[in-house]
């Protein structure tokens, strides 16, 4: 029996090895952590991430022949494949700081694998990591090898939350990338194999390790681009006129083009597509190709300054001056569906209206107080260590208030913020929530959610990304 153990219960690690587990009964798939809490919450009934789908087939799995466990080293040494899916965070200090990616987890758990290892392994890399990151952990394992033989495959995700399960079930592909000797080739076939399962063969592409590597990379960064292009596009429409929407529409007519990723929204986040272009950025700096590395730059400049430009816009429409008045902000994660709210828009929204002394209060569906106020309380790049090195003041922001009501949220506000798509935002009673509000009342809808003529109707003064402007908007300047 094929025994796979992955180092990381995280968003990637647990969902990944799930479905793995459920579509090959016959191999056993353990997922080890540190964290005594998550691993606990991954045994338990709430599991410690939401993700639609994900219940399902950790219940049908789990004792069957799908295991949590903190006992690392017991399961790491019975393991034919190690999946590695560990924080790799962008450094917050030394040589790289702001922008190469912190690889010390992934050197102690390669040093850990090379200790405890008595038979070869194959030790996948999982999480999104620099190009030629295989190498180095290929030369720890190397050289503390005691004649063991390990191959390095790069088998990077491209999963994107609240989406994960389906993704899984079936991918665009799955990439594979190992080393072109006779032991390299025979690993890829190996973990080929469990993937053979059921996704078909054609959609499993194998590369060298430095094209895996790169192609994550890659992908997220034109991921990327491409939402930094169409909000570069939605601040041009509000200073013309042009509706976001329409222009969006138009150009993904185009086959080249394609119309998926071109919603203007209030900015992207998300655990990768900012750290991702920070590391290409120093990949490409480090590699003499400053040209290249100001280009990627550019996209996350764009997506900071949506956010800014944002807040200038609450600011200005509300008399240029928020101190003291109640702002309600629907959403908190970085996307519908999910808990997650690694690099989330909203915490640099919230940030910047506390910065002119709003009161804050939040309702997310999936995300809970001490999560909001953690982000809130966090420097830049703290989010991707782990939670003990994190601050723990829950009560560190006095000025935010979490509601799990919507109304509650919305009750005496002077303004709304929408910072999350979440499809229940669509169908709220507006007329109850304008009724409730100081008045003028104003929705700031930075997902495109609503419509903005029926809530004009109602008595709103409305502010949608990338669409044409309320006349009360329209003497405001929102450039800072």
């Amino acid at each position: 029996m094929v025994k796979i153990c992955c180092l990381g219960a995280g968003y990637v690690g647990g969902p990944t090895m799930a479905v793995i587990a459920l579509k090959c009964p016959s191999i056993e798939v353990v997922v080890v952590d540190i964290s005594v809490t998550r691993i606990s919450a991954w045994n338990g009934d709430q599991l410690p991430i939401y993700e639609p789908g994900l219940d399902d087939v950790v219940k049908q799995c789990r004792g069957r022949n799908l295991f949590f466990s903190t006992d690392i080293e017991k399961h790491v040494s019975e393991a034919d494949i190690i999946f590695v899916s560990v924080n790799t965070p962008t450094k917050t200090r030394g040589l790289g700081a702001g922008k190469a990616a912190d690889l010390t987890y992934w050197e102690s758990a390669a040093r850990m694998i090379a200790d405890v290892a008595r038979s070869d392994k194959i030790v996948v890399e999982k999480s999104t990591v620099p190009v030629k990151t295989a190498e180095a952990i290929e030369k720890i394992l190397t050289h503390n090898s005691k004649g063991i033989d390990f191959q390095i495959l790069s088998n990077p995700e491209f999963l994107a939350e609240g989406t994960a399960i389906q993704d899984l079930f079936n991918p665009d592909r799955v990439l594979i990338g190992g080393r072109e000797t006779p032991g390299g080739r025979k690993a890829v076939q190996a973990l080929k194999d469990v993937y053979a399962n059921w996704v078909p063969e054609d959609r499993i592409l194998t590369t060298n390790l430095w094209s895996a590597e790169l192609s994550k990379l890659a992908a997220n960064a034109f991921l990327a681009q491409r939402i930094s292009s169409v909000n570069a596009i939605s601040a041009l429409c509000e200073a013309t006129g042009a509706n976001a929407s329409e222009v969006a529409y138009a150009v993904g007519k185009d086959t080249r083009i394609g119309p998926r990723f071109l919603n203007s929204s209030v900015g992207f986040g998300g655990s990768c597509f900012q750290k991702d272009i920070l590391n290409l950025v120093y990949i490409c700096e480090c590699n003499g190709l400053p040209e290249v590395a100001n280009y990627w730059k550019q996209v996350i400049k764009i997506n900071d300054y949506q956010k800014s430009r944002f807040v200038n816009r609450v600011v200005s429409s509300m008399f240029n001056t928020v101190a003291g008045k109640k702002i309600a902000v629907l959403g908190f994660a970085f996307k519908k569906d999910t808990g997650d709210t690694r690099e989330t828009p909203a915490i640099d929204v919230c940030k910047g209206l506390l910065g002119d002394k709003a009161r804050i209060s939040i309702y997310d569906p999936q995300v809970t107080e001490d999560q909001i106020q953690r982000d809130l309380a966090m420097n830049k790049f703290d989010w991707d260590h782990p939670v003990h090195l994190q601050p723990m003041s829950p009560t560190a922001v006095k000025q935010v208030t979490v509601t799990w009501d919507a109304y509650e949220a919305t009750k005496g506000a002077h303004g709304v913020c929408i910072l999350t798509e979440w499809d229940e935002f669509k169908s709220l009673d507006y007329k109850k929530i304008y009724e409730s509000m100081q008045k003028p009342a104003f929705v700031f809808d930075g997902r495109n959610v609503v419509d903005p003529q029926k809530l004009r109707e109602i008595g709103f003064i409305v502010y949608s990304i990338g669409k044409p402007l309320d006349p009360w908007l329209k003497d405001m300047p929102a450039v800072a």
